[in-house]
């Protein structure tokens, strides 16, 4: 049986070093030794972490804790194509997606790497194909727009990459490209908004060509088609491993863009999910560019040493303020508009990873694991939540912001606009670590608000994003390795679907008996109501 991590002697003394108190953020803060030492420069990145109401000798404690949990030996597992998803018997492999060309990446001992460089090749081809007009719709018209059609990991993590490259300067010609997920008809309605089925493709996202949402939305599409161009093989493409199933829908076997079954939707953003729509969107060199972002995180996650390894800090940061300190939420605050997506795509990523209740042998978990995660680019979210960070719930923050502005403009006063939104980045972690004292309490602030910033050198641009992307997806490795669950699969998103079966059977029969008398109640005032 394995041993949970809380039983371990590592885990005691954290819980000791806590136990004893920790002076306020205030005085923590007077000690430059100490700030210096919590401070960590990397690829690119600055990450200052002397905000968190730790010391060097915590991360020391830190560090033993994840030494003694196998961290290093697990993330070689999982770069080594071992089947460390152990409840589905899979490897989590999305690191070969971004590997170098010609770098062997084997996973069940057989070298995936030729499989991901063909199928980017055939990306970056087709892509050409679309943006330069040689490729058509069915009644010889350019395609101008691109639909894709997923869910969850299939949308969240493209749209949060579609709209931080907006306003990249390097990008030439953009097409316009939206997403359908949400199976309300009104989400139909608003993305189809000015689209013209003539000049659309739609791209339908569904590794197994099954998912309830997707495929519903995608057959609306197929419908919307039809009704003005004579058939879809032009205008549909899929990502998918079902060529059974995308042929019976009317695709071609070469317009499907398989990938590995080693790869989970919420890491899935470097397959054909993400790069297929934003070499579409963008062109592929940007996405090229990304996939090289991503790889820079990969090889320092992989060849740093844990005190110097922007993800094994950035996580164990976040698992000692949710374990061992109590605090349940985490807030991600970009201090970009490009990155207005970004607080939703890592909520996915961290939420549906680690919010489990037992160990990978099935052992119960003796404390929660998992953070809540919510954010808002500053500085709206100033304007927001922050009352409720500064005076209300104790939430640890995570700033990202970055050195150079895309669209700089020079505004009203002496500094920038850029300026003032980077004023505001660093003053807000020192107003939530200090405080201010003052004889009216509705005025006062008490400090000592956990936070972290990071700021990176360069602007937004694909290969940025590829490196902070990865960061956090190795941020939620990181933890899940420490607290000895499996952060790969996700069983709880399967209940309610079940659940939802069975409802669509009781609406189609308008037979409500089976369900207790609150849902049925429920169940039937809908029945009688909707038109």
């Amino acid at each position: 049986m394995v041993v949970v991590v809380s039983e371990s002697p590592e885990y005691k003394a954290i819980e000791a070093w806590v136990a004893k108190g920790i002076p306020h953020l205030r005085e923590l803060l007077g000690s430059p030794e100490r700030n210096a030492e919590l401070r960590l420069e990397a690829e690119g990145m600055v990450m200052d972490y002397a905000r968190q109401r730790l010391t060097p000798e915590t991360m020391g404690l830190l560090f033993a804790l994840a030494r003694a949990t196998g961290v290093e030996a697990k993330r070689d597992a999982m770069f080594g194509g071992v089947k460390i998803n152990e409840t589905e018997g899979r490897a989590v492999y999305h690191v070969a997606l971004r590997a170098a060309k010609g770098e062997p990446m084997l996973a069940d001992g057989v070298d995936q790497e030729p499989l991901v460089q063909s199928t980017l090749e055939k990306i970056a081809t087709f892509s050409e194909a679309v943006r330069s007009g040689s490729w058509v719709g069915a009644t010889g018209k350019p395609l101008t727009s691109i639909l894709a059609i997923g869910i969850g990991g299939s949308y969240l993590g493209p749209e949060f990459l579609y709209e931080a490259l907006k306003a990249y300067p390097k990008i030439g010609k953009k097409l316009d490209l939206r997403f359908l997920a949400n199976v309300d008809p009104v989400d139909f309605a608003r993305q189809t908004v000015g689209l013209d089925p003539e000049t659309t493709l739609a791209v339908v996202v569904s590794k197994s060509f099954t998912t309830a949402e997707t495929m519903m939305n995608a057959n609306v599409v197929k419908r919307w088609l039809l009704e003005k161009v004579p058939e879809i093989s032009k205008h549909v493409v899929a990502v998918s491993t079902q060529l059974d199933l995308t042929t019976k829908f009317g695709i071609s076997e070469a317009n499907v863009f398989p990938f590995g079954d080693y790869v989970g939707g919420r890491f899935s953003v470097h397959s054909p999910v993400g790069m297929l729509p934003l070499a579409l969107a963008y062109g592929y060199d940007a996405c090229a560019e990304f996939l090289a972002g991503a790889r820079s995180m990969d090889r320092h996650f992989m060849t740093a040493p844990l005190e110097s390894n922007l993800p094994v800090v950035l996580g164990l940061l976040g698992l000692y303020n949710s374990t061992f300190l109590g605090y349940a939420c985490k807030a991600l605050l970009p201090y970009s508009q490009a990155l207005v997506r970004f607080a939703a795509h890592v909520q996915q990523l961290d939420c549906e990873s680690n919010g489990k209740s037992v160990a990978m042998d099935g052992t119960p978990l003796p404390f929660e694991t998992g953070e809540i995660v919510f954010g808002e680019p500053g500085t709206n979210g100033q304007h927001s939540f922050y009352q409720l960070l500064h005076q209300g719930r104790v939430v640890p923050c995570e700033f990202v912001a970055f050195a150079s502005s895309n669209a700089d403009v020079a505004g009203i006063k002496p500094i920038s606009n850029h300026d003032e939104l980077m004023c505001n980045f660093f003053a807000q972690p020192d107003a939530l670590a200090c405080g201010q004292d003052d004889p009216d309490p509705h005025k006062r602030f008490p400090g000592n608000r956990p936070s972290l910033s990071i700021l990176v050198r360069d602007q937004v641009s694909p290969f940025t994003m590829g490196q902070l992307l990865a960061l956090y997806e190795h941020r939620v490795a990181v933890q899940g390795f420490v607290w000895g669950i499996n952060s790969f699969d996700q069983w709880g998103v399967q209940l309610g679907k079940v659940l939802a079966k069975q409802v669509a059977k009781a609406i189609e029969s308008k037979d409500t008996s089976a369900f207790n008398s609150s849902t049925k109640a429920l169940l039937d005032t809908y029945l009688k109501n909707k038109k």
